[in-house]
């Protein structure tokens, strides 16, 4: 009997943790917000708010425009919502130099499977990009192009996520650099640059940091199956000792 108990108890975490990892990444909050618990951030559902919410008229702005909105921005209860930040894919200091491999900031594959930096949570458009979503720059490592099925194929749980260049919240170098150029990601081809940013070109798409909690999540099937499992093992062997 003990053997089978543990047979059942170990078949049971084992979908337990198969459920746990079917969750990964990406999380329904309800309200239009997406927690993404890789980054631990939680983005707006609607990729081009400011468009849908009748703000701006195609949804494209400057930079100082982006982020006055988003400064100023209520949604779903918090106010706290921002740009999303490109930091040194490096975790140190940014690197200029073009490259295909996502070795550096400028470039293609930034935080890509299989680069030197894969997985890397330091920039989160291209972490969304590349990790939670599963999409593909338009050229490869080695810099041939284009690669098949390369550009915003899978946009998941996401509305209004535009083949296009998002807005980062975050500056191009430092000094002079700084107060007239930003980083942008591009959703098409999986490429960052740094664009000025008096620029009108480029989306936006708002994040906050953290969780947010409108109702309690539903537990997995498997988890309620896992449960009911244990609690009939434990009447049956009860049972057991009583005959």
């Amino acid at each position: 009997m003990k053997k089978k108990s543990l047979g059942l108890i170990c078949a049971g975490l084992l979908v337990l943790g198969q459920a746990g990892m079917a969750q990964a990444a990406l999380v329904d909050r309800g309200g239009g917000m997406i927690y993404d618990n890789l980054l631990d951030v939680t983005w707006l559902q609607d990729a081009n708010y400011a468009q849908t919410s009748g703000y701006d008229v195609d949804g494209k702005m400057n930079w100082n425009d982006a982020t006055a909105w988003v400064a100023g921005l209520t949604y779903g209860g918090y106010s706290d919502w921002r740009l999303p930040t490109a930091n040194p894919i490096n975790g140190s200091s940014y690197s200029y130099g073009l490259s295909y491999a996502g070795t550096t900031d400028y470039g293609y594959n930034i935080g890509a499977p299989g680069t030197l930096y894969a997985g890397s949570t330091a920039n989160e458009l291209a972490h969304m990009f590349f990790t939670s979503l599963g999409n593909i720059a338009y050229r490869a490592t080695n810099g041939s192009y284009p690669q098949p099925g390369y550009g915003l194929s899978n946009v998941d749980l996401f509305t209004n996520l535009q083949a296009a260049a998002y807005w980062t919240g975050s500056d191009y170098g430092t000094g002079a650099a700084a107060t007239t150029a930003a980083w942008n990601f591009n959703n098409n081809s999986g490429y960052q640059n740094a664009v000025y940013k008096s620029s009108t070109e480029d989306y936006v798409w708002v994040v906050r940091s953290g969780d947010v909690a409108l109702a309690p999540v539903p537990l997995p099937a498997a988890v309620w199956l896992f449960g009911t499992a244990l609690a009939g093992l434990g009447l049956f062997g009860r049972n057991k000792r009583r005959g």
